[in-house]
């Protein structure tokens, strides 16, 4: 039985796997849908970058978890990848949903230089955290209206220190059993420091024909290429 911790991005809570782990349970897994410090049910906890990464690390250990398979989306495959390295031999395999990787050093802005600017001057402009993206934003990602509006309603401001704080990594990311799982609807190619993080025999890569969030516009073909990540 694999230990499936999911931790989605910006915005977003536990809430967002409520389709996905129906599909892992079936299967006989068990999962750990995880929300951050600072956002969802948890607004108000003060939050840094290290906050999110000891935030699953935590969950690990209180639980005792072990063969777990870390799966982190968009910008928590940064805190899930420095928590990756820090769980040592309970981690069976780390997956990455169309994210930024963590670079030692590097923030989730400086990683996204074109969008840099207009990250920055939302928090700046709504007292520290990123305002969640409209219902237009959305459109191309292969969600329907119905989906777009589940994500827009639960959605809640991102803390900025999260964004801005650098990444520690104590080595190498690419020694890490690892998938990356790239949504084309997104980008045709994933970033340039993916792609020579997949040239390791121990990274993966997998296309799903769908947008940047597919635990809302493909949960059960997302579930399928978890278990098959996992090995199971």
């Amino acid at each position: 039985m694999a230990n499936f911790v999911l931790v989605a991005g910006t915005w977003l809570g536990s809430w967002a796997w409520d389709e996905v782990v129906p599909q892992l349970r079936a299967a006989g897994h068990a999962d750990h849908p995880l929300t951050l410090s600072g956002l969802a049910d948890k607004q108000g906890a003060p939050a840094g970058q290290q906050t999110h990464v000891q935030d699953i690390v935590e969950e690990v250990e209180r639980r005792d978890l072990r063969d777990v398979v870390l799966v982190g989306h968009s910008y928590a495959g940064i805190p899930v990848g420095q928590a990756a390295e820090r769980i040592g031999e309970r981690l069976a395999r780390v997956v990455f949903v169309d994210s930024i990787v963590p670079a030692d050093g590097e923030s989730f802005v400086s990683a996204w230089p074109d969008g840099r600017a207009m990250v920055e001057a939302s928090i700046d402009k709504n007292g520290g955290f990123w305002a969640p993206l409209t219902a237009a934003e959305f459109e191309g990602q292969g969600l329907t209206d119905e989906q777009i509006a589940r994500i827009v309603g639960g959605s809640t401001p991102h803390p900025g220190a999260t964004l801005t704080e650098p990444a520690m990594l104590a080595r190498p990311l690419g020694e890490l059993p690892a998938t990356y799982i790239k949504c084309l609807l997104d980008g045709d190619e994933p970033s340039p420091d993916v792609v020579a993080l997949l040239r390791d025999e121990r990274w993966r890569l997998v296309e799903m024909d769908t947008g940047h969030w597919p635990m809302f516009s493909q949960p059960r073909r997302l579930a399928q290429v978890l278990l098959e990540a996992a090995g199971r």
